[in-house]
Formats: C-alpha cells, structure tokens, sequence
C-alpha cells in the first residue's frame, strides 16, 4: 500500500501496489499493520457499499455526530466518482478546507477520511459502486450533513447533479457555531 498525504493533515490518498504477471495483478487493499504504522485508525466496524444507477448521482456530504464519528476508507470498485471529504476539525488548519479525488475500479485507489471529516461524492458514470470500510458503527441519531453547495465551502463539482436525496438537497447552511456547540459536544 502507498499513502499519500493530501493537503488536509490527516487524510490520505492509499494506493494498491500492484504485483503482476500474465495472469493479472495481486495486491493488498487493506493491511492493519500498515495502517497502525501510518499513525492511521486500523479499527473496522462495518464495511458497507452504495451502489449508484445514474451518472450525476450526488451523495453527501455526511458525517457522524460526536462520540460516533467515522473514519472512512472509500474505495471505487465500479464505474467513476469523484469523492469529496471536508475536514470538520476546529483545531485543525484546514478547518472548513476540501478535497477531492476520482476514484475509479481502474485506478486503485482509496480516500482514507478521518474522524470529524464530513465525506460526499459525484457518479461520474452509471452504475458505480462504492465500498467503504467504517471505523463506527451506524447510529441514526448521530447522522449529520452539510449541504453539498454551501458557497462556505465553495466545492468545485465536476457535471451536473441529476440525482440527489431531498435530505441532501436542503440541508442548512453551515452554521460554524452550532457545529461546535453541538456536533462535537464532548
């Protein structure tokens, strides 16, 4: 596995080495020991999936509620996204701050989320399927979102959005104090 730091401290971009031969390739997508070596959260509560019908689906941008929050390991594994994570720490310099990533079932890479990191993407073709490994388990009372066009976070979307839950269409706008106030109530 290769990690590359991205320009929110914390996330990373983690791409499959690949061993190949005439048959094909072998490679490990997911390896505790590397991750615990990477200072990187290696706990595994759920592994879920999303499969997505339509180019120009948009999911997100979610995130967990303290004390469930999520790290995230997404991973294409059919069709084209474009993923999107916004780091949600207020300690953080890249508070408020965004990055996106395509993410393909051709080009073997994974977008690693950390806790407190709000996460979304785009289907940039039909029928892509997203794999997620989930430090948290699910708790519904705990689910929060931001709107996927809040201009305080100034996303640069690629296509049109086609599709899109009423939930994540009319979320508010992001209120910074109510965040902090709420969401990671401690």
């Amino acid at each position: 596995m290769k990690f590359t730091e991205t320009n929110l401290k914390g996330a990373y971009i983690i791409e499959i080495e690949r061993i190949g031969d005439e048959r094909g390739f072998f490679g490990r997508q997911w390896c505790q020991n590397e991750m615990t070596r990477m200072g990187l959260n290696a706990k595994i509560a759920q592994v879920n999936t999303s499969l997505n019908k339509e180019k120009g689906t948009l999911r997100g941008l979610h995130f967990q509620k303290f004390p469930y929050q999520e790290t995230k390991l997404i991973r294409c594994i059919r069709g084209r996204i474009f993923d999107v994570i916004v780091d949600l720490r207020p300690d953080s310099v890249t508070f408020k701050k965004w990055f996106g990533l395509e993410l393909a079932q051709d080009n073997y890479k994974m977008l690693y989320a950390p806790d407190n990191f709000a996460h979304g993407f785009i289907t940039l073709e039909d029928n892509s399927e997203i794999l997620y490994l989930v430090s948290q388990f699910y708790h519904p009372e705990a689910e929060a979102g931001l709107r996927w066009n809040d201009p305080q976070f100034s996303i640069e979307w690629p296509g049109q959005v086609k599709v899109i839950s009423e939930k994540d269409k009319f979320r508010p706008d992001f209120d910074e104090n109510q965040y902090l106030n709420t969401f990671l109530n401690k």
